[in-house]
């Protein structure tokens, strides 16, 4: 790995769901490059972004966006427009990867168990349920767990969903719906092209959305995960080809669902994640500690990975 200092410029906050997640994690992410001797520039997106970037001439991009448009292909296609070097993935596996439907129709075909899912127009919720009660709501393309929501029997959102309940389907106009998949909550981080180890995530809802994920106290982190190590090895088996499959650079996190009652059959890849975060609470950083490497060399890795794939 070269120990030439360079300038990074760390692309954070913007005007998504996730803006003040991405600040964290582009916080975090700055705080450890200028800790190695690195010369940061530090942007803060708004709609002026290219501009700012031509102006200060980066060596490399550190993409610490989280949800549009720094996720989903648009940032990606205009720092290849400009020919700047930036870590994670490139403008065609964020395109895919964001979107939970072409992600299915990506890795189903090549063996990777997802739950069914169907695309739901959001008016139709007030008239009938699309599978049977529990089932899971969730927008098409936002990243982070923002806006899912669980549909129980005897839930308190009516049956029918009534129209005045707050959900998803008063922001969005159209779902992704798919099976309640009882069990566990786990996932499995890829960094340099390796998987890193297993995490069971525990929360007091029994499910990590949005608010499980960034509110300290409210899910329990076990890493490595207290599972058998036949499972452990699955869920790495799939992270890593589900990684290889859509094209990821740099760091992607895969979440699971286990339902451990039906042993390997119950695993089920929920979700890819080509921005996962990078806050002190984020799972990436979490089980880089686990397995040796500290926030601030996971951080220079990702860095050095992005200009040897763009050299």
């Amino acid at each position: 790995m070269s120990d030439r200092k360079l300038h990074v410029a760390v692309l954070m906050g913007g005007w998504s769901a996730e803006r003040e997640v991405s600040l964290m994690s582009g916080k975090g992410v700055a705080d450890a490059l200028e800790s190695r001797g690195h010369t940061v520039t530090r942007i803060d997106m708004d709609r002026n972004v290219a501009a700012v970037i031509a102006e200060v001439r980066p060596d490399v991009v550190f993409n610490a966006l989280h949800g549009t448009p720094g996720e989903d292909g648009r940032v990606q296609g205009m720092l290849d427009l400009m020919q700047v070097p930036y870590t994670h993935s490139g403008m065609t596996t964020s395109v895919i990867a964001i979107d939970k439907q072409l992600t299915k129709n990506e890795l189903l075909p090549h063996g990777i168990p997802m739950p069914e899912g169907r695309i739901v127009d959001s008016e139709g919720l007030y008239s009938g349920d699309p599978f049977p009660r529990p089932y899971v709501l969730k927008p098409v393309n936002e990243g982070s767990s923002v806006g899912v929501a669980i549909v129980r029997e005897g839930g308190n959102y009516g049956n029918p969903i009534g129209r005045d309940m707050k959900g998803p389907w008063q922001e969005f106009d159209q779902l992704l719906a798919e099976p309640f998949i009882k069990g566990r909550e786990l996932t499995t981080a890829v960094v340099g092209g390796e998987p890193l180890m297993v995490t069971e995530l525990v929360t007091s809802s029994g499910f990590y959305d949005y608010d499980a994920k960034y509110t300290e106290g409210v899910t329990r982190h076990i890493c490595p995960a207290e599972i058998p190590q036949d499972i452990a090895e699955y869920c790495k088996e799939l992270a890593l080809k589900a990684h290889h499959i859509l094209g990821c650079k740099g760091p992607s996190r895969s979440d699971f669902r286990w339902d451990d009652e039906l042993g390997r059959d119950g695993l089920f890849l929920l979700e890819v994640n080509t921005q996962p975060g990078m806050t002190p609470l984020s799972l990436v950083p979490e089980q880089a500690k686990a397995a040796g490497i500290d926030y601030a060399e996971l951080v220079e890795r990702i860095v050095r990975e992005a200009l040897e794939q763009a050299a």
